[in-house]
């Protein structure tokens, strides 16, 4: 979609790094927005892309491609001329003739009828408050009438206790605008309920599990849960309760410090959390944080940031005949989840919230700034999520270790979900995916919420093996302390049954004990057994993938895999159990959104202590990897020693109940939170 002259711009000093202003933001919207036009019913009000249905339905999917393409020509008018702004603007104007017309073939499903509509239903209220003078102004009386009958109908439903609230309140405020009946009880709830969502740091839980209970930490913090409230803000005006906009802009000012530091320099975002077919969509707190003055970053390194993103996945095959897929890259079926329809991908929408920045803004003039991995190696602790973050300038990799984030609820087994319940994530590596079960039967499982994979791939993981070598599942974890370079959580090991509900009479095995430090490519994973059970040990790597074959080296105490790019997952036997270890490569094929094939190295071992060395990374030899750390056990510590000659240390490293840990972290100079 991009000139092949600005595939890779080198970084030197004074000279553009994504090379894109916001003339090609313009273009390439305007080419997404053109592309949809020729798969949209008479009258615009449906737009039907090529794909699978979601759980929703055709005609849900439908009004999801008219919403979320709105939004896009919404943001692309904001400073467009007249006669662009009209040509970009009137497809959408005749859809809400026929859309909320309900004698009309291509009528709207109301909010009431169908749930997906009330999502729809904000992205509609949004795209009318951003082109309000350029086409609500000039609708027909009776369109906006039956519009604003239509979004009402949001007010009467039942939605889930998370960032849906804020559907409801975006929708009231724009009725409220418009002097049309609205729910003041709907934006009261939202900014209630928020308030219980919020972690501290910049960071919301979308929703919680229970008073205190805040564990579902992902890409939704940015995109929606920062996100609506400021809209909410922007929508109302001066009618917007006083205090919420700057609180709403001091806590996205504290986030997007953090936020920059999960974007690797291939401008790759985090793969981790649910609904990552929205992609560039992580590029939205950006912008939003520039549009609010709710924002650390300077004003280039807010374009390069988002620039990074939209070039990462357009340059990756992320459309098809200028169509987003479903998928991460190029289309990959297996990352869909129950509610993903063709046309979900266009929340991708919402990284084009920089065009309402004004051309002169900063953002598009300033020199593009390097970001935080680019200029040089970084540990950062995350407290919310409960995330270590490792940055490698070197090769602009990102790495999150996970002792704090499952989206399960706390007091019941449950089944890992591959997005949220691995030990490890990155910005180049992905879960290699399992199918996904029909969890219909069990009440429990929430399969809107994430998607429980089963039988899923070792990558990783901490788990036991059963008699059949079936993996024992982490979710709920329970997260003890986090510092700078250092993390500890433990769980109890358990197998999921299909179809038992009654999830007390899935098996269980002991309890583990997990502590991570981190430095550079490295982690140092610890694994403390509470019993000798009979049940191996297996500690997974992070899981490769290419398009050909990934290469797979062993030798004495490692299993090294390597893609063709040079990217390389290893795994090290830092304490050698006293019956040795079995270390493999299991190896995978169109299971991983990063590549046809997958591999990732594999530990198993027996015993109650095991000390390995999860590396990823690219060395600066090709078929050698950099010295790693070296560890010290005792019968309550452990010490790391790494190759700078810099120590971490865990004390005292053993299983005790959650209600009684009493420990002292000390990382790489960080107090323990």
């Amino acid at each position: 979609m991009f000139p092949r002259s600005h595939s890779r711009v080198a970084p030197a000093e004074g000279s553009p790094i994504t090379g894109l202003g916001r003339g090609d933001w313009e273009r390439t919207a305007e080419r997404l927005l053109d592309a949809v036009r020729p798969h949209a019913e008479p009258g615009h009000s449906l737009i039907h892309l090529p794909g699978p249905p979601s759980g929703s339905g055709r005609l849900s999917d439908g009004l999801e491609g008219y919403a979320r393409t709105f939004l896009l020509a919404a943001y692309r008018s904001a400073h467009a001329g007249r006669h662009l702004a009209d040509h970009v603007l009137a497809p959408y104007a005749e859809g809400l003739e026929h859309g909320t017309d309900p004698t009309a073939p291509g009528r709207w499903p109301l909010p009431a009828e169908l749930p997906q509509a009330r999502v729809e239903a904000a992205a509609v209220a949004i795209g009318l408050h951003e082109s309000r003078h350029r086409l609500w102004d000039r609708l027909p009386d009776r369109v906006r009438q039956r519009t604003a009958d239509w979004l009402g109908g949001i007010s009467d439903t039942e939605v889930p206790p998370n960032n849906w609230l804020w559907f409801k309140a975006v929708v009231a405020a724009f009725l409220r605008s418009v002097g049309a009946p609205h729910s003041a009880d709907d934006i009261a709830r939202a900014v209630e309920r928020t308030e219980e969502w919020y972690a501290g740091g910049g960071w919301y839980s979308d929703g919680a599990r229970g008073p205190g209970q805040r564990r579902n930490f992902d890409h939704y913090n940015g995109w929606a849960m920062h996100l609506f409230p400021l809209w909410y803000c922007r929508i109302s005006g001066t009618l917007a309760e006083p205090e919420l906009l700057p609180r709403y802009r001091e806590r996205l000012r504290a986030f997007l410090a953090d936020a920059a530091h999960l974007v690797a320099a291939d401008g790759a975002p985090l793969f981790q959390g649910r609904s990552l077919i929205y992609r560039f969509a992580a590029a939205a707190p950006f912008f939003v944080g520039a549009l609010f003055d709710a924002t650390p970053l300077a004003p280039g390194l807010t374009r390069r940031a988002g620039s990074g993103m939209l070039r990462h996945f357009l340059d990756r095959g992320a459309t098809e005949q200028d169509v987003l897929s479903l998928g991460w890259h190029a289309r990959f079926p297996l990352i869909r989840q129950n509610y993903s329809g063709p046309a979900s991908p266009y929340w991708a929408s919402q990284a084009f919230t920089g065009l309402l920045l004004p051309p002169e803004h900063p953002v598009w003039t300033a020199p593009e700034e390097r970001l935080p991995v680019e200029r040089g190696d970084f540990t950062r602790a995350l407290a919310a999520p409960g995330w270590l973050v490792s940055g490698t300038a070197s090769d602009g990799v990102i790495r999150v270790v996970n002792h704090g984030t499952d989206h399960t609820p706390p007091d019941r087994p449950a089944r890992d979900d591959p997005f949220y319940a691995r030990l490890a994530y990155s910005t180049h590596t992905a879960p290699d995916l399992g199918p996904r079960p029909d969890l219909s039967g069990d009440p429990q499982a929430h399969p809107r919420d994430g998607d429980a994979r089963a039988p899923q791939g070792p990558d990783n993981r901490v788990a036991l093996a059963d008699a059949d070598g079936a993996l024992s599942h982490r979710s709920p974890l329970r997260r003890i302390l986090l510092a700078e370079g250092v993390a500890l959580s433990a769980h109890t090991a358990h197998w999921p049954v299909l179809g038992e509900t009654a999830r007390e009479r899935w098996p269980t095995g002991p309890d583990l004990l997990t502590a991570s430090l981190v430095r550079g490519p490295w982690e140092v994973r610890l694994v403390r057994v509470a019993d000798a059970t009979g049940h191996p040990v297996v500690i997974g790597g992070h899981a490769l993938a290419a398009e050909r074959p990934p290469e797979v080296r062993a030798a004495e105490g490692r299993v090294v895999v390597t893609r063709p790019d040079g990217l390389t997952s290893a795994l090290v036997v830092l304490h050698p159990p006293s019956g040795g270890a079995a270390l493999s490569a299991r190896r995978a094929t169109a299971v991983n959104a990063f590549g046809t094939f997958s591999a990732t190295p594999v530990y198993e071992a027996g015993g109650t202590l095991h000390a390995t060395a999860v590396f990823l990374g690219t060395p600066r030899e090709a078929a050698a990897l950099p010295p790693p750390p070296e560890v010290r056990l005792t019968a309550s510590s452990a010490t790391v020693s790494w190759p700078d000659g810099t120590t971490g240390e865990v004390a005292p490293f053993t299983l005790t109940p959650p209600s009684d840990v009493a420990a002292g972290l000390r990382g790489s100079g960080g107090a323990a939170r």
